[in-house]
């Protein structure tokens, strides 16, 4: 593999992020640009693979499956309240 040499122009916003990292992780200039492509092109270090807990809740307590219908049906009845009360 070689190195691609190009001249790339960073807008102010993104020089401060490559910055800070350069900063913050004692990278060279050159490491933080190729740090920060990779991640944001989704290859390499910075990507992780997120995993999240899962637990059984047991059986449901409600009927769960009208439930659109029942927001619905209050929503309704809070409307009619709101009516009958004037405001």
């Amino acid at each position: 593999m070689h190195d691609v040499r190009t001249t790339v122009t960073l807008e102010p916003d993104v020089e401060a992020l490559v910055k800070r990292a350069m900063r913050e992780r004692g990278l060279t200039f050159k490491q933080a640009v190729n740090e920060a492509i990779r991640a944001g092109a989704g290859a390499g270090p910075g990507v992780a693979d997120v995993r999240f807990s899962t637990y059984d809740m047991g059986e449901a307590v409600i009927d769960i499956t009208k439930a659109l219908r029942l927001a619905g049906e209050l929503e309704d009845q809070e409307l009619a309240a709101r009516f009958a009360r004037g405001t």
